[in-house]
């Protein structure tokens, strides 16, 4: 079996993300292909907020088994889906 190139996986990470806001966050009139890939997550960019923050905390713990604590450091990693994917996948080396 060949292993999946960063590129790919990020690629899933990135599709796999979208589809949990849209899902867990109820974005009722977002489909998740409608997310863009470095689009703002909070405030004017997709208009996410400080209760949808710590919903991301908490769906991070429970699909992938990652903690993110410091809420400072939260910020750049929820910036956008990209930056979200990018933590994911650091976090996940020698997991998936």
């Amino acid at each position: 079996m060949m292993e999946k190139t960063k590129e790919e996986e990020l690629a899933r990470l990135r599709k796999d993300l979208k589809e949990m806001l849209v899902r867990d966050l109820s974005l009722e009139d977002i489909n998740p292909e409608d997310i863009k890939d470095d689009e703002i997550l909070f405030g004017e960019g997709l208009g996410l907020d400080s209760l949808d923050a710590v919903e991301i905390v908490v769906l991070l713990q429970r699909n992938f088994g990652i903690e993110v604590k410091d809420m400072n450091k939260g910020k750049e990693i929820f910036y956008s889906i990209d930056t979200l994917a990018n933590h994911v996948y650091e976090n996940m080396k020698g997991r998936i």
